[in-house]
């Protein structure tokens, strides 16, 4: 449509021209003694307009021709600028490809060019890395360093990242606080923390990360609680012979990390240290609370175990959780060891006798064995103590 229109336009203009020119009669007297010359004025208008077209082509000719050299230095070097980059874009495809060794040359070459210095160094050290060259690895990250300040933070990032896979965590977080000094938490950063603090044992830093990156919601739920017991039970481990303390950290556990592996770890140190009744509340209240995909027959196994001079109290507890799980095999276990404790000989039989229907199990015949032996029942118990020993080695 816009072609029609000028089109159309230009021939407006030829035919306005064209009928000018032939209404006007004028003339123009070009004198140069001795010698005149009249020339009509539109052959005049003609030629005016014809000599100033190709005074303009001669001196636009002119122009280029001198500056054809700085031209042909701008196209090379605008070149030489794509070139580098498509090395750089080579350098970054064969890094992710995991062809190192190309990597790191291309990103030299583009390092060179002057393309992205800071982020080409970066590519480098990386790939130096990759191949295992921790010389050719640090020299890059000094010049990354160097090179581009506004890549600081990602060489910071980048350095940290590699100090955690070559395990050398305390250097890890000594990059991370700088980069956390200078460019504020983020969860990239947190997540490197969070590894470089188990590397070093910092359990106590590892539960404080893992919780701050579980209200960001940066980590898998199932990934925040298995760190979070990890946690726990090396604490739990920490305390050592320490009763007060560990009763301390225990009482202390939030709600929601009370996992069932982290009580029975606490109620089996407990117990270690004679501490039955802190162990046995321990217990009581994880299994009180257990739903039905958090029942622990750890939990259950310890319960029967406990020393306790008066275990009535438990098994009327035990009881209780029985009508809620009539067919645990642990828990019928833990019931019969119970009443064995307390004499009751014929009850004490039938749970043992129940958890073997349910489960067949070793440490449920050798407890019912122990149970005959104390009965006189010697044939049975020692058919039973047979049957535990080949239980055992199948």
């Amino acid at each position: 449509m816009r072609a029609l229109f000028w089109g159309l336009a230009i021939f407006a203009l030829a035919v306005a021209v064209a009928l000018g020119a032939r209404l006007n009669d004028g003339y123009v007297l070009l004198v140069l003694p001795p010698w005149r010359m009249e020339v009509s004025l539109n052959l005049f208008i003609v030629a005016i307009v014809g000599a100033f077209a190709l005074f303009y082509v001669v001196l636009r000719g002119i122009v280029l021709t001198f500056g054809l050299p700085r031209r042909a230095r701008i196209y090379r070097k605008h070149r030489q600028r794509e070139q580098a980059a498509a090395i750089f874009q080579d350098a970054v495809r064969l890094l992710f490809e995991g062809r190192f060794g190309q990597a790191l040359k291309k990103a030299a070459e583009a390092h060179g060019a002057g393309v992205a210095p800071g982020l080409s160094a970066l590519v480098a050290a990386r790939s130096a890395q990759r191949m295992r060259e921790p010389q050719k690895q640090q020299g890059w990250l000094e010049r990354a360093k160097i090179d581009d300040p506004r890549t600081e933070a990602a060489t910071l990032m980048l350095e940290a990242e590699m100090l955690n896979e070559s395990r050398r965590f305390d250097e890890a977080l000594v990059v991370l606080k700088r980069l956390q000094k200078k460019y504020g938490r983020h969860l990239a950063a947190l997540r490197l923390e969070l590894r470089a603090c188990q590397g070093t044992g910092d359990w106590a830093g590892v539960l404080r990360l893992a919780r701050q990156l579980e209200k960001r919601d940066a980590l898998p739920p199932e990934l925040i609680r298995e760190i979070k017991l990890q946690a726990h039970l090396h604490n739990l481990e920490n305390c050592g012979s320490d009763v007060a303390q560990l009763i301390s950290y225990l009482r202390d556990l939030p709600a929601g990390e009370r996992d069932s592996r982290v009580a029975a770890e606490g109620a089996r140190r407990l117990m270690a240290l004679d501490s039955g009744p802190e162990a046995r509340l321990l217990i009581e209240t994880g299994l009180d609370n257990a739903g039905p995909d958090d029942w622990d027959d750890e939990l259950v196994a310890l319960y029967g175990k406990l020393a306790d001079p008066d275990p009535t109290g438990r098994i009327a507890r035990a009881e209780g959780w029985l009508r809620r799980h009539p067919e645990d095999g642990e828990l019928l276990l833990a019931l019969g060891r119970l009443c064995v404790k307390q004499r009751l000989w014929g009850k004490a039989q039938s749970y043992l006798e129940a958890s073997l229907a349910v489960r067949d199990s070793r440490e449920a015949r050798v407890e019912l064995a122990r149970l005959f032996d104390q009965l006189g029942r010697e044939n049975e118990a020692n058919r039973l103590y047979r049957e535990s020993a080949r239980f055992e080695n199948t």
